[in-house]
C-alpha cells in the first residue's frame, strides 16, 4: 500500500496523516455509552473502559477530549424566537443518540477521508479530461440475509438499475439491431424490473421519498414509516408484507416492522427499524463546531470551511437521496460509453477448487438474467462487420477486376466462392452478421497461402459468371413476362367492352328490371299471409281465397312486364295498386290474427282463474284437513291422557285393594295362631286328664269338638260366564266371527280365538326359546315388554292368594277405530351401534280392541302387510288393552297417515284380494273397501 501511495505522488507527512485519521476512526468506534442513573434527564456517559479509546481518539484528531465527550453526549440548542442572539440551551443525548451521533462521526471522517485519497489519486493522472478510457466498474452483487437493513436496500436497488442497464444494452439494443437490419431474428422475452426500480425511486410516491418525508416530521417512527410505504403500494405487485416470506424468521415480524420487495434476482424481506437513522448521518451543530475547531490542520483541511447551512430537519440531505444521484451519474456515465461485461458465477458453495453444482450455477444465472442472453446469443449473431470493412479489408488479396466490384457484391461473392454455410452468417442491409467462431474461421481462410488464394480467385470469377448467367435468364423471363401481360390486359380491355355493352343494355331495361324487383317483394308478403291464415280458427276459407286472388294479380303483372314494353310511371301505377290491395288485406287477416289471440288470451285467462280457484278450493280443504287432522290429534292425546289416568286411577285401586287382602291375610293368620295355641293347650290339658284317671281308675267323657274354621273376609267371586266356547272348534269360531249379528256372541268367539292364539304363541315361543334361541316377534319389543310385565304382576298377585279383582267396567265394544305407529330395531341389530342400527316402523289398526290389519316397513326387506283373517298367526294376538299403545306418547297416529302408507306398499290391493279369496275377517277395513268399489 506504501509504494502504490508512493507511485502516486502522496508524501511521508501525508501518507501519515491518512493513517493517522483512519487510526482515529477505529479507536472512535471502539467508545460506548452507558445510561447516567444520577442524571434526571436521561442522559448518558461514557464507561471507564472507553476512556483510553476516548483519549487516542481526541489525542488523534486535534481535539481536547473532554471537549469531545461532551460533544458526544450533548448537543447545543439554540431558541429561534429570539433569533441569532437566542438562548443556547444543552441538552443531553439518550443511549442511542449518543451511539447514532459517534457513528455519524465515524461516517463523516471516513468519507472525507475517502474523498481525498480519490482527489489525490486523480491529481496524478497528467491529463484533466479525456474522450478514450477504460474504466472498471466492480458492483457488489445482490445481497440477502437473514437481517437486512438500509444498506442491503441500497446495495440491491443499485443491482436493480444495473441489471435494467444490462438488459436494455444487451438484449434490447441487441434486438433492435436485428430488427433494423431485417435479420427475422426470433425475438427473446426477458424480465422488464422497472416497476420494481419505480418502486424505489419514484418521485413523491418511492420509498427513498417516503423516507425523506419520515425523516423531516419532527418525530419520526420506523413503524409510521413501514405503515406508510404499505398502504401507498398496497396493490403493487413487487410489495408485499413479511409474512409471505419462505424464511420462518422473516414470518415473525410484524406488518409494519418491514416489507418485502421482489427483486429481479429474488424476494428479499427488509427490516424497517434502523432505516431512518441510517438514512441520516449528518453531523448535528456541537459535533461539526468541534471539527471546525479542531488544532489538527489536516482535519480542518478535510472539512474545508464551514458552509451556511438551512436550519430544521427541511434542509437535510438523505443518505438514500445521496445515493440515488450518484447512482444516476455512474448511470449516465454508463449508457455514454461501449460497455463490456463480466459475470463471476460461484462454482460451489464450499469454495472448493475442481467442483461445480449444477443447481447452483443455474440459480446465480437465472437471478442474472443469464438465461435470456444465452437464448439471444444461441439463435443470433454476436459478430457483425460493415460491408465497407469487409471490402477495405480483402480487395488487396483479389485482382483489380474483382476489387471494382460494389462493396455488398463484394462480400457476396465472396462468400460464396468461400462455400461458407448459409446458417452460419447473414446479410443484413448494411452489415453482414456471423454465428459465435465463424468470422475468425473466414478470416483464417482469407489470409491463407497464395495457391489457395489463387483458387479462391478462381473460385469468385465462377461464382460472377454463374450470377450474370442467372441475371441473363432472369431478364428473358421477364420480358417472356411482360408479353404475357399485354396479351392479358388486352383480354381485358375486351371484357371491359363487354360489360360497358351489358351496362347500356341495362340502362335501357332498368325500370322494367326495377319493377320486376318491387313485385317480387309482394311475394314475400304473400308469404305471411298465408302463415297468418294457416294460424286462423274462423273464415279461414274466405281469407284464404282472398290471398289466392292477390297472388294470382302479382303473377299477372309480373307476365305483363316481361311480355310487354311498359314505362316506369305504368309499372309503378299498377304496382302501387297492387301493394295498396295487399297492405289492406295483411291488416284484415292480422287484425283478425290480434282478435284470435285476445280471445285466446281471454280464454287462457279464464282457464288460470278457474285453476286458481280450485287451487284455493284445495289450499282450503288442505286447511281443514290439517285442522281435523290436529283436533284429532288433541282428542288422541286428551284420550291417551285419560286412559293414563284411569290405569293410574286402577293401579291405585288395585294397590289398596291388595293392601286390605294382606291386611286381611295377617288378621286371619293371627287369629288361626291363636287357636293353634288354644287346641296345643286342650290337647296338653286332656293329655294330663287321661293320665289322672289312669292313674285313679276313673273314666273321661270326651266332648265332641268342632275344629275352627277360618273366615276370609274377603270371597272370591267367580265371575258366570254366558257363553262356553272352550270346546267349540276353530272353525266353528270362525264362522260365527264371519256371520253372527249377535254382538255379545261374536266378542266373546273374538276373545275365545284371541285367548287360544295366546296359548299358542306361548307355547310356540317356550318351545323355540329351548331349541333355537330367538323369539319370532309379532309386535315389537316395546309391546311385547309391557305385556309381560302386566302378565307377571298378575302372575305375583295370584301367587300371593289375592282374590281376583273385578274386571274392567265398559260397554259392549263400540268398534272405534284406531291406528299406531311404533319404531323397532331387528334382533339382529341390537348389539350394533348406532351408526349400523337399521331401524324400521310397526303400524297397526285396531277395530275395537282387535287388530285388523298390521304392517312392517323393514329398510333393506319388502314391507310385511297382514290381513285379520288371512294372516292370524303371524299378526298380534293382544287386545289393545294388553298392548299398552294408548298409553304410549306419540305412538297413535290419524287414519289418513296409516291409509297413506297402507295404499303405498300395496295393501289396498292385498286386502281386496284376501276379500275376493274370502280369507279376510269382516272389519271396518274390508267394508269401507267393498263400499268403494262398489261406487
Amino acid at each position: 500500500m506504501e509504494d502504490a501511495m508512493r507511485c502516486v505522488g502522496i508524501e511521508e507527512a501525508e501518507k501519515m496523516n491518512l493513517f493517522r485519521i483512519a487510526a482515529a476512526v477505529l479507536h472512535l468506534g471502539n467508545v460506548t455509552f452507558e445510561e447516567d442513573h444520577n442524571n434526571t434527564s436521561g442522559g448518558c456517559i461514557v464507561p471507564q473502559s472507553s476512556d483510553k479509546a476516548l483519549a487516542v481518539t481526541a489525542e488523534l484528531m486535534g481535539l481536547g477530549k473532554e471537549e469531545l465527550q461532551e460533544a458526544l453526549t450533548t448537543r447545543v440548542m439554540q431558541t429561534a424566537r429570539a433569533g441569532p442572539g437566542g438562548t443556547v440551551i444543552k441538552v443531553p443525548l439518550k443511549f442511542d443518540q449518543a451511539s447514532n451521533a459517534r457513528d455519524a462521526l465515524a461516517k463523516a471522517v471516513y468519507s472525507k477521508l475517502f474523498d481525498r485519497v480519490v482527489a489525490r489519486v486523480n491529481q496524478c493522472f497528467p491529463f484533466q479530461t479525456s474522450e478514450h478510457f477504460i474504466g472498471v466498474l466492480d458492483i457488489a452483487g445482490f445481497e440477502y440475509f437473514e437481517m437486512n437493513s438500509f444498506e442491503q436496500f441500497c446495495i440491491n436497488y443499485c443491482n436493480e438499475k444495473l441489471q435494467q442497464f444490462f438488459n436494455e444494452r444487451i438484449l434490447k439494443e441487441e434486438q433492435e439491431l436485428y430488427q433494423r437490419e431485417g435479420l427475422g431474428v426470433a425475438e427473446v422475452s426477458y424480465v422488464d424490473n422497472q416497476d420494481a426500480i419505480n418502486l424505489v425511486e419514484m418521485k413523491g410516491s418511492g420509498i427513498l421519498d417516503i423516507l425523506d418525508e419520515e425523516s423531516r416530521l419532527p418525530r419520526p417512527d420506523s413503524v409510521h414509516f413501514t405503515t406508510e410505504v404499505h398502504n401507498r403500494h398496497k396493490n403493487h405487485f413487487r410489495l408485499t408484507i413479511p409474512r409471505k416470506s419462505k424464511l420462518a424468521y422473516h414470518k415473525k415480524l410484524r406488518d409494519d416492522e418491514g416489507f418485502l420487495i421482489r427483486h429481479f434476482a429474488g424476494a428479499v424481506c427488509y427490516t424497517t427499524k434502523l432505516f431512518i437513522e441510517k438514512n441520516n448521518d449528518a453531523l448535528h451543530d456541537s459535533l461539526e463546531f468541534l471539527i471546525q475547531e479542531s488544532k489538527d490542520p489536516f482535519i480542518r483541511d478535510l472539512f474545508g470551511e464551514k458552509k451556511k447551512k438551512s436550519t430544521g430537519k427541511l434542509g437535510f440531505i438523505s443518505v438514500g437521496n445521496k445515493f440515488k444521484t450518484q447512482l444516476e451519474s455512474l448511470l449516465d456515465k454508463l449508457r455514454n460509453t461501449g460497455s463490456a461485461f463480466v459475470r463471476c458465477i460461484k462454482p460451489n458453495l464450499k469454495m472448493t477448487s475442481g467442483m461445480f453444482e449444477g443447481a447452483q450455477i443455474l440459480s446465480q444465472l437465472q437471478c442474472a438474467g443469464m438465461v435470456s442472453v444465452l437464448d439471444l446469443m444461441q439463435g443470433g449473431f454476436p459478430s457483425r462487420a460493415q460491408f465497407q470493412d469487409l471490402y477495405n479489408m480483402y480487395k488487396k488479396y483479389l485482382p483489380a477486376d474483382l476489387a471494382r466490384l460494389d462493396p455488398r457484391l463484394f462480400c457476396k461473392a465472396l462468400f460464396k466462392a468461400l462455400g461458407l454455410n448459409e446458417n452460419d452468417f447473414k446479410f443484413g442491409l448494411t452489415k453482414v452478421f456471423f454465428r459465435p467462431g465463424k468470422f475468425a474461421e473466414f478470416d483464417q481462410i482469407m489470409k491463407s497461402d497464395p495457391e489457395h488464394l489463387a483458387a479462391l480467385v478462381a473460385k469468385v470469377r465462377k461464382w460472377l459468371l454463374q450470377s450474370r448467367w442467372k441475371k441473363a435468364q432472369w431478364c428473358t423471363l421477364s420480358v417472356i413476362k411482360l408479353k404475357n401481360k399485354i396479351l392479358f390486359r388486352r383480354a381485358a380491355l375486351i371484357k371491359i367492352q363487354s360489360g360497358f355493352r351489358m351496362m347500356i343494355c341495362m340502362k335501357k331495361h332498368k325500370p322494367r328490371i326495377a319493377g320486376m324487383k318491387k313485385v317480387t317483394t309482394l311475394k314475400k308478403l304473400i308469404g305471411q299471409m298465408h302463415q297468418l291464415v294457416s294460424a286462423l280458427k274462423e273464415d279461414k276459407q274466405s281469407s284464404g281465397k282472398q290471398v289466392t286472388e292477390m297472388e294470382q294479380g302479382i303473377n299477372g303483372l309480373v307476365t305483363k312486364i316481361k311480355t310487354t314494353i311498359m314505362t316506369r310511371e305504368q309499372i309503378d301505377k299498377e304496382y302501387n295498386t297492387l301493394y295498396n290491395q295487399a297492405t289492406q288485406l295483411m291488416k284484415t287477416l292480422d287484425s283478425k290474427k290480434k282478435k284470435q289471440e285476445e280471445e285466446d288470451r281471454m280464454r287462457k285467462i279464464q282457464e288460470e282463474m278457474e285453476r286458481e280457484r280450485k287451487r284455493r278450493e284445495d289450499e282450503e280443504l288442505k286447511r281443514k284437513q290439517e285442522e281435523e287432522e290436529k283436533r284429532l290429534r288433541l282428542e288422541m292425546e286428551s284420550q291417551r291422557k285419560k286412559e293414563e289416568e284411569e290405569q293410574k286411577r286402577r293401579e291405585e285401586e288395585e294397590k289398596r285393594l291388595q293392601k286390605e287382602i294382606e291386611e286381611q291375610l295377617a288378621k286371619e293368620a293371627e287369629e288361626e295362631a291363636k287357636n293353634q295355641a288354644i287346641l296345643e293347650q286342650e290337647r296338653r290339658d286332656r293329655e294330663l286328664a287321661m293320665r289322672l284317671a289312669e292313674d285313679e281308675g276313673q273314666e273321661i267323657v270326651e266332648e265332641p269338638q268342632e275344629a275352627p274354621q277360618l273366615k276370609r273376609s274377603v270371597a272370591t267371586k267367580q265371575g258366570s260366564k254366558k257363553y262356553e266356547l272352550s270346546k267349540w272348534k276353530y272353525a266353528e269360531l270362525r264362522d260365527a266371527i264371519n256371520t253372527s249379528c249377535d254382538v255379545e256372541l261374536l266378542e266373546a268367539c273374538r276373545e275365545e280365538f284371541h285367548r287360544r292364539l295366546k296359548v299358542y304363541h306361548a307355547w310356540k315361543t317356550k318351545n323355540k326359546k329351548r331349541t333355537a334361541g330367538q323369539e319370532d316377534e309379532r309386535a315389537p319389543d316395546s309391546v311385547m315388554q309391557a305385556y309381560r310385565e302386566r302378565q307377571r304382576t298378575m302372575s305375583m298377585n295370584q301367587m300371593a292368594q289375592a282374590p281376583p279383582l273385578p274386571p274392567r267396567q265398559q260397554s259392549l265394544p263400540n268398534r272405534q277405530q284406531r291406528y299406531f305407529r311404533i319404531p323397532f330395531i331387528r334382533p339382529a341389530d341390537q348389539y350394533k351401534d348406532n351408526q349400523n342400527r337399521k331401524k324400521g316402523y310397526w303400524y297397526a289398526h285396531f277395530d275395537g280392541q282387535w287388530i285388523a290389519r298390521q304392517m312392517e316397513l323393514h329398510p333393506d326387506k319388502v314391507p310385511v302387510i297382514l290381513v285379520a283373517g288371512k294372516d292370524d298367526m303371524q299378526m298380534c294376538e293382544l287386545s289393545l288393552d294388553e298392548t299398552g299403545l294408548t298409553r304410549k306418547r306419540g305412538a297413535e297416529i290419524i287414519a289418513r297417515e296409516f291409509e297413506e302408507q297402507w295404499n303405498r306398499t300395496g295393501g289396498r290391493e292385498y286386502l281386496m284380494q284376501a276379500i275376493q279369496s274370502k280369507q279376510a275377517r269382516p272389519t271396518y277395513a274390508t267394508a269401507m273397501l267393498q263400499q268403494q268399489y262398489k261406487k
